[in-house]
């Protein structure tokens, strides 16, 4: 065999081994089937082997390993989808392989526009790439770099400044500064790495200095609420998946739900308000009671309004709203919502309609142009919503909070939506339990942490499997029920109106990266036109 042929199969293979060894450290740092509150301490240097397979090969090449690495790296941190569905564990693939595929050249070129400093800018395209993943119809935040590290109180704390792109920023840099180094030596075996330091000091005086401000600010910043006024949440956990089974397995749902409801509310400090989960009761309350086209659905609707007509305590419920509108075509048909309804002695008084869909699982608006996708959703039992418009804030015993449904609490701009609307508690129902997994449900509430620091505002969850819990405005979960059991978690959380950084102008840090990223790009190939007519000219 050729001596290439030997080296290409051995850079190959070694390409391969970095890959893997990414991809395993990424999926480590999140919680995951062996250490369900995730390792932190990984995502400080899992971006060391990409980085350095990056250095290794050409543009060309790099959108081959890019794509492997999307593969892989969320096909082990997301493994859970294909519970859900074969399709959405190859869907989410088939997504993150592209992005790597897309985002890999543009970490590679920035090694051409900036020879020296291009570990900077690899920095400002990583970052840019984790917000723009957030946005639009496939808008995902799972994997964000700063979620690894929601354990980590006083680091998470600058989330109320800058949101978890802060956190992201000085996570990731150790990352491209270590691969920096280790080429550097690769590049000019004759120098030593303090030859290196000498050359690129500042970036990482700039970053010790941005490391230990956060931390200091996180010890300094976090908020006392030993005097603020405190609201008592009862918080369902049915532990089933409620769209499993027909009318007979609603009805036990309903019973189970009822049971540990009454559990709650006959305790001797009996909770100001009761919270069930996601889509918990599934029969469609208000179409039911209003148009009774099914009996049996209409007597299991009435035996709930019957019950909560009883109860003193005011019933936050997930359910589909389905209500009969105009259709564009000027027809009268029905629309579904994912909705909370605020119920007080059976009377519904308040309702949210879910404004962030799931996409394809929830939401798919190219039915038009990619017909044979929507008709594969539709013949995998897809249930499609209709968009709600309005962030509520819902009232009731002098309680402000908002109810953001399941994937919705991911997202940092919607709960910041809900507290400058005036939410004084942030009240999330979930149903996680179709992926059957403790890492998909942690991986889940991991991310509602941050939603408490960025707006100091107290958290519970109600879901239906797991992980029901209550996070203080300080991003510490204070109280979790036990997953995968039948149970009500009653927790006391504070009640805070103060407004933060975060809140007031939301995620202008990772809007900067975005901005920095083009005019990198912009600069930068204005520099290589120049260098390279510069040389054209000498050469003349």
């Amino acid at each position: 065999m050729p001596s290439s042929q030997r080296q290409f199969i051995k850079n190959t293979g070694i390409n391969v081994l970095l890959i893997v060894a990414g991809s395993v450290l990424f999926a480590l740092s999140f919680p995951n089937l062996f250490f369900p509150k995730g390792l932190p301490i990984f995502a400080w240097v899992a971006y060391v082997p990409v980085f350095f397979v990056i250095s290794r090969v050409s543009i060309g090449a790099s959108v081959f390993w890019g794509a492997l690495y999307g593969y892989a790296a969320y096909g082990l941190f997301n493994y859970w989808l294909s519970v859900f569905h074969p399709l959405a564990g190859l869907i989410v693939g088939i997504i993150y392989l592209t992005y790597f595929a897309i985002l890999f050249p543009f970490l590679k070129l920035a090694e051409k526009l900036f020879p020296q400093k291009y570990y900077i800018i690899q920095w400002l395209f990583w970052l840019a790439y984790e917000y723009l993943r957030t946005k639009g119809f496939l808008g995902y935040a799972y994997g964000i770099t700063g979620y690894s590290q929601w354990e980590i109180i006083p680091l998470i704390q600058i989330a109320s400044l800058f949101g978890v792109w802060a956190v992201s920023a000085l996570v990731l840099f150790p990352s491209v500064y270590v691969v920096r180094l280790l080429a550097f030596k690769r590049d000019n075996p004759d120098k030593n790495y303090m030859q290196f330091f000498k050359q690129e000091w500042l970036s990482l005086l700039i970053w010790i200095i941005a490391l230990s401000a956060s931390l200091i600010y996180g010890f300094n910043s976090q908020v006392s609420y030993q005097d603020a006024p405190v609201a008592r949440i009862a918080l369902v956990q049915h532990n089933s998946d409620p769209w499993r089974g027909g009318l007979a397995a609603y009805r036990q749902n309903f019973n189970t739900l009822k049971r540990l409801s009454l559990e709650a509310v006959n305790q001797e400090k009996k909770p100001d308000l009761v919270v069930w989960s996601e889509t918990a009761f599934v029969p469609r309350i208000y179409w039911h009671k209003t148009y009774r086209d099914d009996s049996e659905s209409y007597e299991l609707v009435k035996d709930l309004l019957d019950f909560l007509a009883t109860q003193e305590i005011p019933y936050v419920i997930g359910n589909d709203d389905a209500r009969k509108e105009l259709s564009d075509e000027g027809i009268w048909d029905r629309v579904d919502y994912n909705a909370v309804l605020l119920f007080e002695k059976g009377e519904e008084k308040q309702i949210y309609r879910k404004m962030h869909l799931v996409p394809f699982t929830e939401h798919f608006p190219y039915k038009k142009q990619l017909p044979f996708v929507y008709d594969a959703l539709i013949n995998a039992d897809t249930h499609f919503w209709k968009k709600g418009t309005e962030a509520t804030v819902f009232e009731t015993k002098g309680i402000k909070f908002s109810t953001p449904i399941c994937f919705e609490d991911t997202f940092g701009y919607l709960s910041r939506g809900f507290v400058a609307n005036g939410a004084e508690l942030i009240v999330n129902l979930t149903n996680d339990a179709w992926s059957k997994s403790l890492p998909a449900q942690m991986q889940h509430a991991t991310m509602a942490v941050f939603r408490a620091v960025e707006n100091r505002r107290s958290v519970v969850r109600a879901t239906a499997s797991g992980q029901t819990c209550a996070i203080d405005p300080n991003g510490r979960i204070i109280a979790m029920a036990k997953e995968f059991t039948e149970t009500q978690l009653t927790v006391e959380v504070p009640l805070l109106s103060t407004s933060t950084w975060y809140t007031k102008y939301g995620d202008v840090l990772a809007q900067l990266f975005v901005l920095l990223s083009v005019l990198s790009i912009f600069i930068g190939t204005i520099r290589l036109t120049i260098r390279a007519r510069h040389r054209t000219i000498q050469k003349e």
